[in-house]
C-alpha cells in the first residue's frame, strides 16, 4: 500500500509543472492572461507531456489552449534549458476536466436554494 511505484515519474510530472507554471506568466501572449498550468502527465518514454491546464476565464479555455500550443515551442526550449532529460517531451495542452466539473458543480450549489432556519423543510 506505501510502496510509491512510480517515483521517478512523479518526480519528472513535478518539475516540469513547475518550470512551466513558473514560464507561462513571462510569455506576452494576451491569451495565456489568468492561464493556471493544473497538472503534467509526462510519457514514461519522455517524449511527449500532457499539460492540463485551466483559466480565470472558463469561457476563453478554447482561446487559452490556442495560445498555449502556439507557444509550446518556446516553452519546450524553455523546460530543455531548465530541466535536464534524456529527452525534453513534446508539450501537449488540455484543459483540466476536473476543474471545469468541479466549476459546474459549484454553480450548481451556489444555486439551490438554502434551508431556513427550522431545516432542511
Amino acid at each position: 500500500m506505501g510502496v510509491d511505484r512510480f517515483p521517478r515519474m512523479r518526480r519528472v510530472n513535478a518539475i516540469v509543472w513547475e518550470v512551466l507554471a513558473a514560464e507561462v506568466h513571462g510569455l506576452s501572449d494576451p491569451r495565456l492572461s489568468g492561464v493556471t498550468i493544473t497538472g503534467v502527465e509526462t510519457s514514461p518514454d519522455l517524449r511527449r507531456a500532457v499539460v492540463f491546464f485551466s483559466s480565470a476565464d472558463m469561457g476563453r479555455l478554447e482561446e487559452t489552449g490556442e495560445g498555449l500550443a502556439s507557444a509550446a515551442g518556446r516553452l519546450q526550449a524553455l523546460l530543455a534549458s531548465q530541466v535536464r532529460l534524456k529527452y525534453t517531451p513534446r508539450l501537449e495542452f488540455r484543459p483540466d476536466r476536473g476543474v471545469i466539473a468541479g466549476m459546474k458543480i459549484e454553480d450548481l450549489l451556489m444555486g439551490a436554494p438554502t434551508p431556513g432556519p427550522g431545516g432542511g423543510e
